[in-house]
C-alpha cells in the first residue's frame, strides 16, 4: 500500500464511494462527528419521549378513571333510585298489606306498582311480597309465588324456595350477581335486587324486588367508556362479580379475585398471562367495585404512536447529521490531506503501514525530516560560519534564524573571537591524510568546560588553513574586560594544548581581537588572517595575536605626526585578499573620514593618502594583477580626498573581484557538483540561486555566469526544463493526475504552469496527453 493515495481516489463525488473510508482517520474523524451528534441527539430524543410518552400515559390513565368513576356515579344513581322506590313503597297507602289484599281497593295498589316501575328504566319487573304470603304483587296484578318464579321467570341457579326464603327473611338489600332467567322460553341475563320494606327497619315486613337486565347496566357502562376496549367489571362488596361486559377474553378464576382485592386507582397487572392496565373505583354508596381491565398494548396506543413520529423524527434528523458530519470530517481531513500529498512530494512515495493511520506516518516521516536534519547540521553550521567569517552578521530574517538553530547565537553576555590555523609547508597527502581528518572533525564543535569556553571550526577555502570561532559563554562571577582578554589567551593555550596531542605537526595560529556581538567576528576573522600572514613574513612565534602586533607597532606622537592606525590597513589588506568587496569599501571609508577630522599639513596629508593607496597596489600585486601597474601614475594624480576616496574604491572592488574569481577557479570541479546538485533537487520549491551559492560558498554572480557557460541556460531556465522533462514524462507514462505531477515537480501554482507549458509546447498538458495517447493508440 503506498505511502500516500492518489488525489483521484481522494476527490469527493456527490455518490458515496468506499474509497473515501480506506482512511483509518478519515473513518475516525467521520464516527466522531457522528457520535459527537448522534449521543446530545439520543440523550434529547429521550428526554422528549420520556415526556411526552409519561404525560400522554398520565392523560389516559386520568380519563380512564374519570370515565370509570362517572360509569360508577351513574349506576350509584341508580341503584339509590331503586332504594328510594322501595322506601316510597314502604310508605305508600295503597300499598299496605290490607289496601293491596283487598279486592275492591288493590287496583289503587297495583296502578301504583306500575308507576314505580315506569319512573326506573333500569327495572324490568318489580315485585311486592308481604311475609308469610303465597301470593305477590307486580304491576299487572296479583299472582301465585310459585307461579311467577316456576313459570314465568325461571332462575337458572336462583330456586324458587330459595327465592321465597329470601323474600321472607332478607336483613338488609342485596344483589344477586347476574345469571340467566327464562322468560317465556326465552333466556335473558339478568340481575335480582332485593329490598326488604320497610327499608333499615330491624323488623321488616316484606320486601321488594327488582328484576333488571343486565344489558341496562352494560348499556350505561358502554354509553360512558364508548372508546373502551377492554373488559369492565361490577364486583359486589364480597367479590362477587355482578356483571361484566366483555371486549376480547373473559378474565377466569384467581384473575378475577385480584381484580375485586384492588384498591382504587390504575394497576399494571399480568392477568392469563398478557399484561394488562387496570383502573378500580370503589363506590361509598353500596361498595361495589368497578375495574375495567384494558390490554396493555391498547392502553398505551396512541403512545405507540407518538414514539413512531419520534422515531420518525430522530431517524431523519440523525440522517441529516451524519451526512453534516461527514461533511464535516471531510473539510477538516482535507489540511492533513495536503500535507500528506506535501510530505510525499518532499520525500518521495513511501510505503506506509497498513492500518492507513495518517497520523502515524506524518510522525514517522517527521522523526525522518528531523533525522535529515540532524544530519544536516553540520553543513548549516558550516555554511553560516562562513558567512559570519567573510561577510558578518546579516539582517536577513532567514540567515538569522539559520545562525540561531544551529547554536552559533552568542548568549546574553557572551563574547567571540576568531582563531585561524595554518601549517606551513602544505602537502596535499598530509591534507587529506586520516590525522587531517579527524582534526577537522574535533574542531567542527568543540568545549573547554573549565573556561567556559566553546569552539566551532570549519574548512577555509584557503588550502590547508582552518577558521575557528571561539565563544567565551558568561560564567558565574562577573568579569572585567582584562579578566575576559586572560581568559581569552587561556583558550588558545588549552586550544593549543590539545593540537599538540592530537597531531604530531602543529599547526600556526592566528588570533584576532575579542568582540561583545556576531558582528565583531567578520573584524576578528580578518584580524587573525592578518595577524598569521604577519607571522608568516615575519618568521616569528607559532601563535600570533593581533593585539600584540598593533602594541609592538604602535606609536604615539603630538602636533602633526598622526598615521594610520596598523591594524586598520592590515584589516583592508586582508578584507581585499579574501576578496570581501562589503568589508573592504567600509574600511576605505572609514580611514578616509579619520583623516578629513585630523587637521593636517598638506604634505604629511598625501603621505598618509599615499599609503592607503600603497596597501592596495601591494595587495594587487600580491594576488598577480599586473594591469594595474600602468595606472598608478592616473592613481597618484588626485586633487581631492573625495576623488581620491572615490578611485581607491573603485580599485578596491576591481581587486576583491579578481581574488574572488581567482579563489573560485581554484575549484575546477565546482561547476559540475553545482550542476548535479540543482539536477537532483530541482523538485524543491525552495531552491533558488542565493541557497546554491551560500551551500558552496561562492558568490551569486560567479555562480550565476559559471552556471550558464556550463548549462547554456541561466538557473531559472534549467529548473524549468529539467521540471518540463519531468512532467512530460509523467504525462506519457503514468495515469497520475495533473495537480499531482505538478506538485512533485516543485511547482505550486498550476495554472502559471499549465500557460507556460502551451507556450512551450503548444498544448495544454491534457491536450498533449490524449495526443501522446493517440499516437500510442495509432501505433
Amino acid at each position: 500500500m503506498r505511502a500516500l493515495v492518489k488525489p483521484s481516489v481522494w476527490k469527493w463525488d456527490i455518490g458515496l464511494s468506499w474509497n473515501r473510508f480506506k482512511s483509518k482517520l478519515l473513518l475516525t474523524y467521520t464516527l466522531s462527528y457522528i457520535l459527537i451528534f448522534l449521543v446530545p441527539l439520543s440523550g434529547v430524543t429521550l428526554v422528549i419521549y420520556h415526556n411526552a410518552t409519561a404525560n400522554l400515559r398520565a392523560e389516559i390513565e386520568q380519563s380512564s378513571v374519570n370515565q370509570l368513576n362517572q360509569v360508577k356515579l351513574s349506576i350509584d344513581n341508580h341503584m339509590t333510585n331503586l332504594l328510594e322506590t322501595a322506601s316510597k313503597i314502604s310508605f305508600d297507602e295503597h300499598l299496605t298489606r290490607f289496601m293491596i289484599s283487598d279486592p275492591y281497593n288493590s287496583r289503587e295498589g297495583i296502578a301504583s306498582l306500575a308507576r314505580y316501575k315506569a319512573n326506573n328504566t333500569m327495572l324490568e319487573e318489580l315485585f311486592l311480597y308481604y311475609h308469610g304470603d303465597e301470593a305477590i304483587y307486580t304491576n299487572l296484578g296479583r299472582t301465585n309465588l310459585d307461579v311467577v318464579f316456576g313459570d314465568r321467570f325461571r332462575f337458572e341457579r336462583w330456586k324458587p324456595e330459595e327465592i321465597k326464603l329470601a323474600l321472607n327473611e332478607a336483613p338488609f338489600a342485596t344483589v344477586r350477581p347476574s345469571e340467566k332467567v327464562t322468560v317465556h322460553s326465552r333466556q335473558e341475563p339478568m340481575l335480582a335486587m332485593l329490598v326488604p320494606i320497610k327499608t333499615n327497619d330491624p323488623y321488616p315486613y316484606g320486601a321488594v324486588l327488582y328484576l333488571m337486565k343486565e344489558e341496562k347496566l352494560t348499556g350505561v357502562m358502554d354509553s360512558i367508556l364508548n372508546d373502551f376496549s377492554g373488559s369492565s367489571y361490577i364486583f359486589s362488596g364480597t367479590g362477587e362479580v355482578l356483571t361484566a361486559n366483555y371486549r376480547g377474553d373473559a378474565l377466569r378464576g384467581h384473575d378475577l379475585m385480584a381484580l375485586s382485592e384492588l384498591e382504587s386507582g390504575i394497576h399494571e397487572m399480568k392477568l392469563g398471562g398478557e399484561n394488562y392496565s387496570v383502573v378500580t373505583v370503589k363506590s361509598n354508596v353500596n361498595g361495589w367495585t368497578y375495574a375495567s381491565a384494558i390490554p396493555s398494548y391498547q392502553f398505551f396506543e396512541q403512545i405507540g404512536q407518538i414514539r413512531t413520529i419520534i422515531l420518525l423524527v430522530f431517524a431523519f434528523t440523525a440522517l441529516t447529521g451524519v451526512i453534516a458530519a461527514m461533511l464535516l470530517a471531510r473539510r477538516q481531513y482535507h489540511p492533513i490531506r495536503d500535507l500528506l500529498e506535501f510530505a510525499s512530494l518532499q520525500g518521495g512515495a513511501q510505503e506506509t503501514t497498513k492500518n492507513r493511520n495518517e497520523w502515524d506516518w506524518i510522525k514517522q516521516t517527521i522523526r525522518e525530516y528531523h533525522a535529515r536534519i540532524d544530519m544536516q547540521e553540520p553543513f548549516v553550521r558550516n555554511q553560516c560560519l562562513m558567512l559570519l567569517f567573510k561577510h558578518g552578521k546579516s539582517d536577513d530574517p532567514e540567515i538569522e534564524r539559520m545562525i540561531v538553530e544551529s547554536g552559533l547565537e552568542l548568549p546574553e553576555g557572551a563574547s567571540c573571537f576568531a582563531l585561524v590555523l595554518s601549517w606551513d609547508k602544505p602537502d596535499r597527502e598530509a591534507q587529506v591524510s586520516e590525522e587531517m581528518q579527524a582534526l577537522r572533525a574535533r574542531l567542527s564543535q568543540l568545549e573547554i568546560p573549565e573556561l567556559h569556553a566553546r569552539i566551532y571550526g570549519v574548512e577555509f577555502s584557503v588550502s590547508n588553513q582552518l577558521a575557528l570561532m571561539v565563544t567565551l559563554l558568561p560564567s558565574s562571577s562577573e568579569e572585567e574586560e582584562g579578566e575576559e582578554t586572560s581568559r581569552a589567551v587561556r583558550v588558545v593555550e588549552a586550544l593549543n594544548e590539545r593540537l599538540e596531542d592530537w597531531m604530531p605537526k602543529r599547526p600556526n595560529l592566528g588570533v584576532g581581537t575579542l568582540y561583545g556581538d556576531l558582528s565583531g567576528l567578520n573584524q576578528s576573522f580578518l584580524e587573525a588572517a592578518s595577524a598569521l600572514e604577519q607571522r608568516m613574513l615575519t618568521s616569528g612565534s607559532r601563535i600570533v595575536y593581533f593585539e600584540e602586533l598593533i602594541e609592538q607597532s604602535a606609536s604615539t606622537a603630538s602636533g602633526e605626526s598622526y598615521w594610520i592606525p596598523k591594524r586598520s590597513l592590515l584589516k583592508l589588506e586582508q578584507s581585499l585578499k579574501q576578496g570581501n568587496e562589503a568589508t573592504a569599501l567600509r574600511l576605505i571609508g572609514g580611514i578616509m573620514a579619520k583623516i578629513k577630522q585630523e587637521t593636517l599639513s598638506v604634505g604629511l596629508l598625501r603621505c598618509l593618502c599615499f599609503d592607503v593607496l600603497n596597501s592596495l597596489l601591494r595587495t594587487a600585486a600580491e594576488l598577480g594583477i599586473d594591469e594595474m601597474r600602468g595606472e598608478i601614475s592616473s592613481l597618484h594624480a588626485f586633487e581631492t580626498l573625495e576623488g581620491l576616496e572615490s578611485r581607491l574604491s573603485s580599485l578596491a572592488v576591481r581587486i576583491c573581484g579578481e581574488a574572488t574569481r581567482q579563489t573560485e577557479t581554484e575549484q575546477p570541479a565546482l561547476m559540475d557538483e553545482v550542476v548535479g546538485y540543482v539536477a537532483q533537487n530541482y523538485a524543491d520549491y525552495t531552491l533558488s540561486l542565493e541557497h546554491v551559492a551560500l551551500k558552496y560558498d561562492t558568490s551569486t554572480s560567479y555562480l550565476s555566469r559559471s552556471f550558464k557557460e556550463k548549462t547554456g541556460y541561466n538557473f531559472t531556465q534549467y529548473i524549468w526544463q529539467c521540471r518540463l522533462k519531468e512532467v512530460i514524462r509523467q504525462l506519457t507514462h503514468t495515469n497520475a493526475p495533473l495537480k499531482e505531477i505538478v506538485e512533485r515537480v516543485g511547482y505550486l501554482d498550476a495554472p502559471n504552469f499549465i500557460r507556460k507549458f502551451k507556450k512551450e509546447t503548444g498544448h495544454t498538458p491534457g491536450q498533449y496527453r490524449k495526443l501522446y495517447s493517440d499516437m500510442n493508440v495509432g501505433d
